[in-house]
């Protein structure tokens, strides 16, 4: 780490690598990679009077923390596309406050079907199978279950893997949910034309919904509602993969086709990143992803981050080319980067007239429209997110939020949980348990929060981790993060005790919201931490109630799962279960009560 100064600049290297700007505690202020170190950085710069200041010509984000900036690290790597990929590894596992991180890292699923086997069967795939004659369908960023679940329900197909393994004709058969191949009651040839007509529907997704709703009406004429529930799911599902269907396009063309729209509202900047998935002239599907930010977004910085992110891993359908509004900065890079990963050259253009122009544009209108109304629907709900940023001395408002708790029942059982919290909702997916082995509250905290942090690399750090605790597990955290070199808010919630227990009273509950003071340059300076008490009314302490209680509600419904499983593996007779029955009324209560009153119940005649 090396103070900057104009002999700093004047001594860099001139080979290809990374460099972090670190702000005067040594926190990362900003990743970014070079071709040439020596040029890239000494851009950030304009000397006036002898002294070096934030180059006007870069971006107000850029000077910014430029003015921040105290010191500068850099790594010497082999070539300008391995500072690439580097560069952006780093930002996702360390997120620094100005850099642009794109969380979107998920893998698309397909359907695929084996042409090579004697009764085929279509099955849901995230990965390149090595296997000969294998079709792949998508991607389908949603909707794929309820694709396959469809085929299954309109057409007589071999139902499960192993049914032709059984020789016999099982339920399926009864139901005329198959035709048994399995004791040759149906040809391979007659087979092969309900496979084609299958496919005929998973091509043309409005025939699909067509038959569904008929299955779905024809249910509810007879009185069979909860099956015509289950088809206006299905129909809900792969609606949206229909709503492109209706274009025509004069080739088979392979395309993914990208657009970003981009507003500023209540001091947040907002964009929407917009993709839509063309396969044999087709478009199959579409995804978003919205990005938020308390600086301006930058368009090279996020189809860059899309492409390394979406496209690391060989896809089983990769596009021949990738339309784009604009040209990214590393356009030549992210080329080679396809064909080294995809095993496929891949073009990225920009089209400027024609039939490929006109996607861009369906692209554009799409997102422009996703944006209005996310913009109409959080406009209210950004302010308080501000409101909270500014009243606990927040580096960055927080979009993304990341909620923890422990559970146990006298020390056994230990478990944590993580909840999400991004774009004004709770976002399942991103949820987390955790098994603990400490056996102190304070170390559950250290355990869970240090798993969380080892995994920085696969789902990247939020803009602010809210504790269910107090000055303690603050400064756990903050030494965690330190020793990880990652700059990260945290703030802590404990709950309103009486009579030494928790008081959970919704709306009454008078808890306290701890956060650390804004840290000196003295860097062996003791972390201080803040109580806060707001009114029960405040909206602000509400908000954090609500993340809280979501957080303790997983904790605990996880810690009563790991109960009821070692509650199973005890060897009770059912004599034994009676008894325990008859005197708690239900499982729940057995599974609270602790292992002296269950043997001391057991004991009693």
């Amino acid at each position: 780490m090396t103070t900057i100064t104009k002999d700093t600049l004047k001594n860099l290297s001139q080979e290809p690598g990374v460099y972090k700007y670190l702000d005067q505690n040594g926190k990362v202020l900003y990743i970014g990679k070079a071709k040439n170190l020596k040029k890239r950085i000494n851009s950030y710069f304009k000397q006036a009077d002898n002294t070096l200041i934030p180059n006007p010509r870069n971006s107000q984000r850029i000077q910014i923390m430029i003015s921040q900036a105290h010191s500068l690290h850099t790594t010497i790597v082999e070539s300008e596309q391995d500072a690439l990929i580097l560069e952006n590894t780093l930002i996702k596992q360390i997120k620094p406050k100005y850099n642009i991180l794109l969380r979107d890292d998920k893998t698309y699923p397909y359907i695929l079907l084996d042409t090579a086997a004697h009764f085929p069967r279509f099955e849901f795939s995230r990965q390149v199978k090595n296997r000969p004659h294998l079709k792949y369908f998508g991607p389908y960023p949603s909707g794929c279950r309820s694709l396959l679940k469809a085929l299954y329900d309109l057409f007589p197909l071999v139902q499960k893997t192993g049914c032709l393994k059984h020789k016999k004709a099982c339920l399926f058969y009864q139901i005329n949910k198959c035709h048994a191949p399995c004791e040759g009651k149906i040809t391979k040839q007659e087979y092969d034309k309900i496979i084609n007509t299958a496919l005929l529907f998973l091509q043309n997704k409005k025939k699909l919904l067509k038959a569904l709703e008929t299955k779905m009406l024809d249910c509810s004429n007879r009185l069979l509602f909860e099956k015509a529930k289950d088809y206006k799911e299905m129909i809900e599902a792969i609606t949206p993969l229909a709503n492109f269907s209706q274009i025509n396009t004069p080739k088979p063309y392979n395309l993914d086709i990208l657009y970003i729209a981009k507003l500023q509202q209540n001091n947040i900047h907002k964009a929407v990143l917009m993709k839509l998935f063309m396969r044999d002239g087709q478009i199959t599907s579409s995804d978003f992803k919205i990005l938020q930010h308390s600086f301006e977004i930058s368009y090279s910085e996020l189809f860059t981050q899309h492409i390394l992110n979406h496209y690391s891993e060989h896809s089983p359908l990769p596009p021949d080319e990738i339309l784009l509004p604009i040209k990214p900065d590393d356009l030549d890079l992210l080329e080679s980067f396809l064909e080294k990963r995809q095993n496929k050259n891949i073009k990225i253009t920009l089209p400027q007239i024609g039939f490929k122009k006109s996607l861009l544009a369906i692209a554009q209108k799409n997102a422009e429209e996703i944006l209005r109304q996310n913009s109409e629907k959080t406009a209210s709900k950004d302010v308080i997110l501000n409101e909270i940023a500014l009243l606990l001395n927040l580096s960055t408002t927080p979009f993304r939020i990341e909620v923890f708790d422990t559970s146990h029942h006298s020390f056994t059982h230990n478990v944590g949980a993580m909840i999400t919290y991004e774009d004004h909702d709770f976002i399942k997916p991103s949820y987390r348990h955790y098994n603990l082995n400490s056996k102190d509250e304070y170390s559950q905290m250290h355990e869970m929060l240090l798993h969380r942090i080892q995994s920085f690399d696969k789902l990247p750090p939020p803009d602010l981790w809210v504790l269910d605790g107090g000055a303690g597990q603050i400064k756990i955290a903050k030494r965690l993060l330190d020793s990880a070199g990652v700059s990260l808010d945290v703030i802590g919630i404990a709950k309103e005790k009486i009579d030494a227990k928790a008081h959970r009273a919704k709306g009454a509950a008078k808890d306290t919201i701890y956060y650390p003071m804004l840290r000196s340059s003295d860097l062996d300076a003791p972390l201080e931490i803040t109580p806060l008490h707001l009114s029960s009314s405040d909206p602000r302490l509400q908000f954090l109630q609500k993340l809280r209680d979501e957080a303790h509600r997983f904790a605990i419904s996880f810690h009563r799962k790991q109960k009821t499983k070692a509650l199973t593996k005890t060897s009770y007779t059912k004599a034994q279960t009676k008894k325990l029955l008859d005197y708690f009324g239900s499982f729940e209560l057995i599974n609270a009560a602790t292992q002296e009153e269950i043997q001391n119940i057991l004991k009693t005649k």
